[in-house]
């Protein structure tokens, strides 16, 4: 039976004695922090995923907490930075679809994070602070809305723009209940819009577009078939042919988006813009 998951720790859950795979554990301001890196050809097999660095920040659930203290954010933004180069305008890219609640974290968070490529001076002149760093940000929506894959249109924008980096922000698919909507993952491996609910789109990786491409998810789903076996431990064969074809989402999904969104955004523009209180460059 597979289960789908876009989690590399639930996937190094599933096989603890895969070997290649070198695995640090540790806390930081109250956030649980556990970083995987994929070496060799056997854990790529075994694992299903690409050879890199997957981190997971573990928080509390985000439904049941309004406000978040900031070292929450700061923590998160701490590995993003490790994993993003210095200079150069970075791409962010909200994939997802802002019209299916559980497919809009990407999109939601796109738009509270400001673009500064175009107004440099102006902001930095309004704002008072010379710590700006040029972005663009894009949401490309989905294959079927445009007709145009996301791949495709972030490729076209990299060879317009040139960037020095993408972050992109997707929604994720857990196997497990306990994963959804408080926990954090960050690759620099890129992404495969889609997979883990069947659904894959071509790979947004730095292979296709040629500079690093850190991808950054909160899982908002998990699959009928998965879900069964993780509260049953039974098969996929246990649920109805018409009920495997189901993705499950907690019933607060419109909270759960909404600040994990804010989450994300204030992370991604802690991580550009360290110099500017990310709070105000939400009202930008």
């Amino acid at each position: 039976m597979e289960l789908r998951t876009d989690l590399a720790l639930e996937m190094r859950q599933m096989h603890p004695d895969c070997g290649g795979v070198t695995c640090d554990e540790r806390t930081e301001n109250g956030v649980r922090i556990t970083t995987l890196t994929v070496e060799t050809r056997e854990a790529v097999q075994k694992l299903g995923r690409s050879p890199g660095t997957y981190v997971t920040a573990e928080l509390p659930p985000l439904t049941d907490h309004a406000f978040l203290p900031s070292q929450s954010y700061e923590t998160i933004s701490e590995q993003l930075i490790r994993l993003l180069p210095k200079e150069g305008t970075v791409l962010v890219a909200g994939l997802g679809n802002l019209s299916v609640t559980p497919d809009a974290l990407g999109p939601k968070a796109a738009s509270m994070i400001p673009a500064t490529r175009h107004i440099m001076r102006e902001l930095e002149r309004s704002t008072g602070e010379s710590g700006l760093r040029s972005c663009a940000v894009i949401a490309p929506g989905v294959l079927g809305q445009t007709g145009v894959e996301a791949a495709e249109l972030i490729a076209a924008v990299c060879r317009s723009i040139k960037p020095s980096a993408v972050i992109a922000i997707d929604a994720l698919a857990s196997r497990s209940v306990r994963h959804l909507g408080c926990t954090v993952q960050i690759s620099d491996t890129g992404i495969h819009p889609g997979s883990g609910v069947g659904n894959c789109r071509p790979s947004i990786s730095e292979k296709e577009l040629g500079v690093p491409v850190i991808a950054l998810g909160v899982p908002t789903v998990v699959d009928a078939s998965t879900l069964a076996h993780d509260l049953t431990g039974g098969s996929a064969h246990s649920v109805d042919p018409e009920g495997r074809k189901m993705i499950v989402t907690p019933s607060e999904i419109d909270l759960l988006i909404d600040r994990a969104a804010r989450l994300v955004a204030l992370a991604v523009n802690h991580a550009l813009h360290p110099s500017i209180d990310p709070e105000e460059l939400l009202a930008l």
